[in-house]
């Protein structure tokens, strides 16, 4: 597959509501595009890295920095464009996940349409569609909180995720709980913002019955969490430590993680968010498809990714107005708590010309020499 040029185009987003997490407040998304053009098809791959670097070290300016100056020569010097082989190339340019991973998607698309093979297809999905989770910020008040959990489980979502820190823990999980029953799938999400000293507080929320608590402590910290893991009754799921398929291996080894959050931009691409998949399988350990805010491009690749055998729980797979009024393709919609595979080849969606054109703020033709 020769690889005539990438385009990198930006594209603002805005959120139907803010998001609050522990590290800050998001109104909307400066989203990188890569658009990859071959001999045979066009791909496309979605940057989930954010403006700043809070949830990680990457972010969009940088990313895309990354790709101008130093993927785009990597694949010039390549005979081919192959997803797999760039692998290799990739991994001489130390970390920059997210910006490899917009890149491989994207020549992963342009291959998988040429071949008119679908991206769950070749994944290996085995499901027709996925059950769809939802992550609730943080909000102003409990009332607040309460009645957005009313909203999103009348419209259907089998799976609800909290958003927490320290100072709004206990008592918003207590309420949701008292409020809707234990039959509700209940998580809490604290995106690092946690010590290992709080293991006493974070053991208070055991007697709510939690799915799991996901990264409560910081990302290097691989040791702190097996040890709270074995101070609290709720399971430990790991997110932001689990960068690569040997990273969960390490991590399952430890006893940190009972159960896996697999994100393809974390981790580098979805051929790795494959691998880790496999690796928790083989050991036994249950994951679920995380989710970044994405447009309905990188949806498609996480419904996809979702769909393997081993993703048992509900991922962060929501339809699409959850997060935007109007998406750049068609939206994806709940059917009864669940949202359909595409099936269509390479991701199975396209961008709606009109609406990519209405968000774009900016492009530029990378040429492959």
């Amino acid at each position: 597959m020769r690889l005539t040029g990438l385009e990198l185009r930006r594209v603002a987003m805005p959120l139907v509501s803010p998001f609050r997490t522990s590290f800050g407040t998001e109104y909307d998304r400066d989203v990188l595009l890569v658009r990859a053009v071959t001999g045979d098809a066009e791909g496309w791959g979605e940057c989930v890295a954010m403006s700043e670097p809070r949830y990680s070290s990457e972010y969009v300016d940088g990313a895309a920095e990354v790709i101008r100056r130093f993927l785009v020569p990597a694949l010039a010097a390549l005979p081919s464009a192959d997803p797999v082989a760039v692998e290799p190339v990739f991994a001489e340019i130390k970390g920059h996940p997210m910006a490899k991973a917009a890149v491989q998607t994207a020549l992963l698309d342009a291959q998988l349409r040429a071949a008119g093979l679908s991206f769950g297809g070749y994944l290996g999905a085995v499901r027709e569609r996925v059950p769809a989770g939802v992550s609730v910020g943080i909000m102003d008040s409990i009332p607040a909180l309460l009645d957005a959990v009313a909203g999103y489980l009348g419209q259907g979502y089998l799976r609800i995720k909290l958003k927490i820190e320290p100072g709004w823990d206990v008592e918003p999980v207590r309420a949701v709980r008292e409020r809707f029953g234990d039959e509700v799938l209940l998580q809490v999400d604290a995106n690092t913002a946690y010590t290992l000293a709080d293991a006493r507080q974070l053991a208070r929320l055991d007697p709510f019955d939690l799915l799991l608590i996901e990264q409560p402590l910081p990302e290097d910290d691989v040791r702190g969490h097996a040890e709270l893991a074995r101070q609290i009754r709720t399971p430990v799921c790991l997110d932001e430590s689990i960068t690569s398929a040997r990273a969960a291996a390490d991590a399952i080894a430890l006893g940190a993680a009972a159960i896996v959050n697999v994100k393809p931009g974390r981790v580098g691409g979805y051929l790795e968010a494959r691998r880790v998949h496999d690796v928790c399988a083989a050991h036994g350990v249950p994951v679920w498809c995380g989710g970044m805010l994405e447009t309905g491009l990188g949806r498609a690749a996480n419904v996809a990714l979702a769909a393997l055998p081993n993703f048992t729980l509900p991922g962060d797979t929501s339809a699409s107005d959850r997060y935007f009024a109007r998406d750049i393709t068609a939206p994806f919609v709940l059917e009864e708590g669940h949202v359909r595979v595409p099936t269509g080849p390479g991701l199975g969606v396209e961008p709606d010309p009109d609406a990519l054109g209405d968000h774009t703020t900016a492009t530029e033709w990378l040429k492959i020499t």
